[in-house]
C-alpha cells in the first residue's frame, strides 16, 4: 500500500527535513508518486492537521512564462542561476525550471515548476536556508555521520571527498548525508540532521539526528591525520561551504554570526586522509 492510498489524493505530502515539516499540496498524481518516491523517509506520515508550512504547486510544461521566457532543461543544475529576494514582506525565489513565492510569517507558499524533481529540491534547500538563518542554523556542503550516538561534519568543495569519507564509513556508522549537511542550534548544542539531499553515492540520509561532535575540513593527502585550525580560517572556510542564496543583508548578518558562533562551540579540524577505511580509526 502506497502513502497516497493511505493518506488519499487530497492529503499533502509532507517533508520533514532537521524536525521540520513543509506540507506540499499538489493535484498531479503522478508528481505526487514521484515526491512519496524521492523523499522516502523523510515523509510526515500522517501529516500535521496545521502544519507550519505548506506550499501549493502547479506543474507546467516546456518553460515558464513570468514576463519572460525561461526554457526548462532537465540537466538544469540545482543552485544555477538561483535569485532570492525579500519584497514588501514576502520572499520571491527564481530559477529556469522554477518560481516561487513565501509569505514567512503566514507560513504560506506557492510554487510553479517543471516537473523534474531537482526543481523542488533546490526550493525546500532554499526555505530551509532561511528557516535556519533565523534559528542559529544553516545548511552546509559536508557529508555527516552519526557514530556512538555523536555526528561528525566533514566539509569541503567537490572533489575535496566527502562522498570517498562517507563510503569508507564503517558499518556502525549512520550516513546522514554524503552531500548537503543539516545544522540546527539547539538550547546549548549544535545537532546535525539527515537530508534526503545525495551526492555522488545517490542514497538518501537516515531521518535521524545527534548531537555534533568535530566539523573535520576535507584534504586528500599521502598520510592520515588530523592537525588544528585556527578560529579565522575555521570562520572562513565554514562560510565558503554554507549554502546560502538570498539577497538580504539581514540575514547575511544572521549566517556570518552564526558560523561564528558554531566554530566558538564544535571544535574544528583539518582532516588529511588516504582514501582508506583506516581514516575511521581516527575519527572514532
Amino acid at each position: 500500500m502506497t502513502l497516497t492510498s493511505q493518506l488519499g489524493a487530497s492529503e499533502p505530502v509532507a517533508i520533514e527535513i532537521g524536525g521540520m515539516a513543509i506540507a506540499l499540496h499538489t493535484q498531479d498524481p503522478p508528481f505526487r508518486q514521484l515526491l512519496e518516491n524521492r523523499y522516502a523517509g523523510f515523509i510526515q506520515f500522517p501529516p500535521a492537521p496545521h502544519p507550519q508550512f505548506e506550499f501549493d504547486i502547479d506543474l507546467v510544461g516546456a518553460d515558464l512564462r513570468d514576463n519572460d521566457r525561461f526554457e526548462l532543461s532537465e540537466t538544469t543544475q540545482p543552485d544555477e542561476d538561483v535569485q532570492v529576494r525579500l519584497k514588501d514582506g514576502e520572499w520571491f525565489l527564481k530559477r529556469g525550471d522554477f518560481r516561487a513565492r513565501w509569505d514567512s510569517r503566514a507560513g504560506r507558499g506557492h510554487i510553479r515548476q517543471s516537473r523534474n524533481p531537482y526543481a523542488i529540491d533546490s526550493v525546500l534547500r532554499i526555505i530551509h536556508s532561511l528557516i535556519l538563518a533565523k534559528q542559529g542554523g544553516f545548511l552546509v556542503h559536508a557529508a555527516s555521520v552519526i557514530r556512538g550516538g555523536r555526528a561528525f561534519l566533514f566539509a569541503g568543495v567537490s572533489g575535496a571527498g566527502k562522498t570517498t569519507i562517507s563510503r569508507l564509513a564503517p558499518s556502525d556508522a549512520i550516513l546522514l548525508t554524503d552531500e548537503i549537511s543539516y545544522v540546527r542550534h539547539e538550547g546549548n548544542e549544535y545537532r546535525a540532521c539527515g537530508t534526503p539531499f545525495a551526492g555522488e553515492l545517490a542514497r538518501l540520509g537516515e531521518n535521524q539526528s545527534a548531537p555534533l561532535s568535530t566539523l573535520f575540513l576535507l584534504e586528500k593527502g599521502r598520510e592520515n591525520r588530523i592537525e588544528p585550525v585556527a578560529t579565522s580560517e575555521a570562520i572562513r572556510l565554514l562560510l565558503r561551504n554554507i549554502l546560502f542564496f538570498a539577497e538580504d543583508a539581514e540575514l547575511v548578518t544572521l549566517v556570518f554570526q552564526s558560523a561564528c558562533e558554531f566554530v566558538e562551540q564544535v571544535p574544528v579540524r583539518r582532516l588529511i586522509f588516504v582514501p582508506d577505511e583506516r581514516v575511521w580509526e581516527m575519527i572514532s
